[in-house]
């Protein structure tokens, strides 16, 4: 597996939040994201999640409610990965995956646009 501390790993995940154009960064609400090393026990190869409310699907009755949360996980994006590049093209596509569907975007989209 590959090493890298989860600051590092923090690190490569606030650049993809930063390489998000501004345009869309604008529209993102009541939304956070997290690092965590592992994800849940009942699916171990999951490199990230988005738990909430799309943006698509809020309506009048949108107040009030905690933060959309997006986790992004350490030790499956390293055990699939061979180098620190890979890491970065691979925690920015699950980034750019999970605020896809914050925005409404389901996954057969995002496959079809490469974000699988």
């Amino acid at each position: 597996m590959l090493e890298m501390t989860r600051g590092e790993f923090e690190e490569l995940v606030a650049e993809a939040l930063d390489r998000i154009p501004p345009e869309l960064t604008r529209l993102m609400d009541n939304v956070a994201v997290f690092v965590e090393d592992e994800p849940p026990t009942d699916d171990p190869e999951l490199l990230g999640l988005y738990e909430g409310t799309p943006l698509t699907e809020r309506g009048e009755w949108y107040a009030g409610v905690l933060p959309d949360r997006i986790t992004i996980y350490r030790g499956p994006t390293l055990r699939m990965c061979e180098s620190r590049e890979d890491v970065v093209a691979e925690s920015e596509i699950t980034v750019v995956h999970e605020i896809a569907h914050h925005f409404g975007i389901d996954d057969a989209r995002l496959h079809a646009l490469g974000y699988g």
